[in-house]
């Protein structure tokens, strides 16, 4: 199992554009990967509407968690995405 941390700095947070780009990544690992808010609400992270039902806005802490032969590079591959978000 590996996780990683980190806080959304784009102005819109997380919405589509990214959205789909990080859940089209997800479904590339053989890992499950989960995505987790600050409020504990965890989520699948390759359905792009379960990622969105999280309101993940600027300043917010998300998690990703992955279990599986690849969860490292996974895990660090999807925070690459939210960490750098744009618009």
């Amino acid at each position: 199992m590996a996780n990683k941390t980190v806080e959304i700095t784009n102005e819109t947070g997380l919405h589509t554009r990214p959205g789909n780009e990080f859940v089209s990544l997800a479904k590339t690992f053989s890992s499950q990967i989960e995505v987790e808010n600050e409020a504990g609400k965890k989520v699948k992270g390759t359905s792009l509407l379960k990622l969105l039902s999280l309101g993940i806005k600027k300043g917010s802490k998300v998690t990703v968690h992955a279990e599986g032969e690849d969860a490292e590079q996974a895990v660090e591959q999807l925070a690459n995405i939210l960490e750098n978000l744009k618009d």
